[in-house]
């Protein structure tokens, strides 16, 4: 529990930190731990660093910034802690494959790496775990209850970390997201509900329209990006399910998401649910 407890905290003092200046010591005072104690159980719960999560989120929330269009790349460089518009572009485009000043032309969407909220597993009897906070895709699916939701989860993902290294998975992560956003509308929301894994809210209603959709996005399966030097497929599986009532809970999205995701997994065509 103490190790849970750990991780919430920091987690916690990240989000509400991320247009602070923050310092590992600052999490492990704020989490009443030692420094070594935070970072091996942030390793044990994420396989990341703590650093590399802080960038993460703190380019999402530009990303999100930038598709508001209502401040400058400048103002939200400074705002979100880069020490000059040329280092947050370097790292902008390290994350998303293009310029800030670029972005709002090319994407719609900038959910790529939501929030970890904390979730307690029965592990061996240390209790931690994690998942993506998913209250914006719950708040717009409110709105378009009686739609398609589209979930995709990306094939193959696993060996590419393990042959290729995380960074050639992230590109194939970055490619993925890249192929829903494109095929989405003007008016629809694509979030990252997992690792590999991502939620498309149609606003469609007609079964043709959303299934036609699913195929913009699948009818690029097999196509290469380029990435620690080599051609790497990118395909996708996707399974698909109405939305029919206002008064699912928030406690239940998670699930029936996932479970729409697995039933695409075990499914070797388009899946309606």
């Amino acid at each position: 529990m103490k190790n849970f407890a750990v991780f919430a905290d920091a987690l916690e003092y990240i989000e509400v930190n991320l247009c602070e200046e923050i310092s590992q010591q600052d999490i492990a005072q704020a989490c009443c731990c030692s420094l070594s104690s935070l970072q091996k159980i942030w390793r044990l719960c994420t396989h990341t660093s703590i650093k590399s999560y802080i960038s993460r989120r703190r380019l999402a929330c530009c990303a999100k910034e930038l598709l508001r269009g209502e401040r400058s790349v400048t103002e939200i460089a400074f705002m979100y802690q880069y020490n000059s518009p040329e280092v947050f572009s370097r790292a902008f485009r390290k994350m998303w494959g293009v310029a800030p000043s670029e972005f709002s032309k090319k994407w719609k969407n900038a959910d790529l790496f939501p929030p970890i909220v904390p979730e307690q597993v029965d592990e061996g009897g240390i209790y931690m775990g994690r998942r993506v906070d998913l209250s914006e895709l719950y708040d717009f699916l409110r709105a378009k209850a009686g739609t398609y939701v589209i979930c995709f989860d990306v094939v193959g993902l696993m060996p590419v970390n393990e042959n290729y290294g995380s960074e050639a998975g992230d590109e194939v992560i970055l490619e993925a997201y890249r192929r829903i956003d494109q095929a989405a509308g003007e008016d629809m929301a694509v979030f990252r509900i997992g690792g590999d894994e991502f939620a498309m809210i149609t606003g469609e209603a007609d079964k043709a329209r959303a299934e036609a959709i699913a195929e913009r996005v699948l009818s690029k399966n097999g196509e290469t990006i380029s990435a620690a030097g080599h051609d790497l497929p990118v395909s996708l599986r996707a399974g698909a399910v109405l939305y029919e009532q206002k008064g699912f809970r928030y406690s239940e999205l998670f699930g029936r998401l996932q479970k729409t995701v697995d039933a695409a997994r075990d499914n070797n065509s388009l899946l309606f649910l």
